[in-house]
């Protein structure tokens, strides 16, 4: 039997929800307080779009340390070969690239809004745009529509809650979804800001802002020197600290105790040891027999990074490098395996791809995303306290809780 559905907020999971909620021939009506939807979508992966991660539900949940086997049911029932065969329907060409990050071929992130329209005109979805909502309407237990800001009220058979989290403020990510829950009797945890760059104590890190390095490997340990999470990939050098892919991801990891302190250690040569690096250090000092050790370092780091690792290694800069002692190298090698950087907190929200925390999960049904407190009412995406590294699991888990919420929507 035909229901209107009211979804509120045009991200990743109110599309997905708004789409299949119609394609089972519900009157769908979806608000959004922007002017347009899927604002978040078009500044992921910067501005390409990192639609998901081509694993199977197994490789999903690995990369997903926020409550993952609340998503099980949400998976199962839209992985991601599920999503990547979407976007194709919808004429949306997808390419797999280093880490199984799967991107559109254009590497256009409009194109995945266009896309996602597509499928909301096919099915009927009404749009209503520059429409913030006030408050979900309650009765008797169930969800009955929606009161907007000006005050009107929109009278619904189920509202699904799509309002994303606290991140990106920008794109209207402002927190409604959480007082919307609270006020349905819904407990919310701490919020954080997660997958976010982080701020370091070293003033040094402003010479190498824009500098990025690949093909490292990064460590993380406490106050008591016990290594709390290690990662190979890429970072990125900023004017307040670092960022980049391995940097996110360990915010990730930190992000519930970062004010206890942590250090973070970049080995620039992982895939040699001391001896071997020592070796390589060797021959190049052998290469450069006759010049100052400023300009022996050439062959081994970037040119915007020799000046910083001189002045920390306590080298004279001016010293000729068959001159450099087997102690000197020894400090070299040491900097060079574990260049220290202290942590000393995030860029905040501004910055954050993810709000790590939400609406509790042991509180929602995981195959329904519907409220066990409210009947006809669901919640899908960031509002939720799931979340995930980077790499495509953030947008996967959007689209697989927004489906399901479609999917169960006044399935009754």
């Amino acid at each position: 039997m035909k229901k209107k559905i009211i979804v509120v907020g045009g991200g990743a999971a109110g599309l997905m929800a708004a789409g299949r909620a119609a394609e089972r021939g519900h009157e769908v009506h979806l608000y959004e307080k922007n002017n347009r939807i899927g604002k978040k979508i078009l500044i992921t992966g910067k501005g390409r779009c990192n639609v998901t991660n081509d694993s199977d539900v197994e490789g999903l949940l690995e990369n997903i340390p926020g409550n993952p086997y609340f998503l099980y049911s949400a998976f199962y029932q839209l992985d991601s070969f599920g999503l990547q065969e979407f976007f194709k329907e919808q004429g949306l060409e997808l390419k797999v690239e280093r880490g199984k990050r799967v991107f559109p071929v254009s590497d256009r992130s409009l194109d995945v809004v266009l896309a996602l329209e597509k499928y909301l005109k096919k099915n009927g979805v009404k749009l209503h745009l520059e429409s913030p909502v006030e408050g979900i309407l309650i009765a008797d237990g169930r969800a009955e529509g929606i009161r907007l800001k000006n005050g009107k009220e929109e009278r619904a058979d189920g509202v699904i809650v799509c309002t994303g989290g606290l991140s990106y403020p920008g794109t209207g990510s402002t927190g409604d979804g959480y007082r919307f829950a609270k006020a349905a009797g819904h407990h919310v945890t701490k919020l954080y800001p997660s997958l976010v760059p982080l701020r370091t104590e070293e003033d040094w890190c402003h010479e190498l802002m824009g500098l990025s390095l690949k093909n490292i490997e990064i460590t993380i340990k406490n106050k008591k020197g016990k290594k709390v999470y290690s990662d190979f990939g890429e970072m990125l050098f900023t004017h307040f600290g670092v960022s980049g892919p391995v940097i996110l991801s360990a915010s990730r990891h930190i992000i519930l105790t970062i004010e206890e302190g942590y250090r973070l250690y970049i080995d620039l040569k992982p895939a040699m040891d001391e001896k071997k690096l020592d070796a390589r250090i060797l021959r190049d000092f052998e290469k450069f027999a006759n010049k100052d050790f400023a300009n022996a370092l050439d062959a081994l780091l970037p040119q915007k990074l020799i000046p910083v690792i001189i002045r920390l290694s306590g080298i004279d800069a001016r010293k000729k490098v068959n001159s450099v002692t087997k102690e000197e190298r020894k400090r070299l090698v040491g900097l060079l395996k574990a260049l220290p950087l202290t942590i000393t907190g995030t860029t905040g929200y501004n910055e954050a791809v993810v709000t790590c925390g939400g609406i509790q999960v042991n509180e929602i049904d995981p195959a329904t995303m519907e409220s066990k407190f409210v009947k006809q009412l669901h919640f899908a995406g960031e509002v939720l306290d799931v979340d995930a590294y980077t790499g495509g699991f953030n947008l996967q888990i959007a689209f697989s809780t927004g489906f399901a919420a479609g999917n169960a929507v006044c399935a009754e």
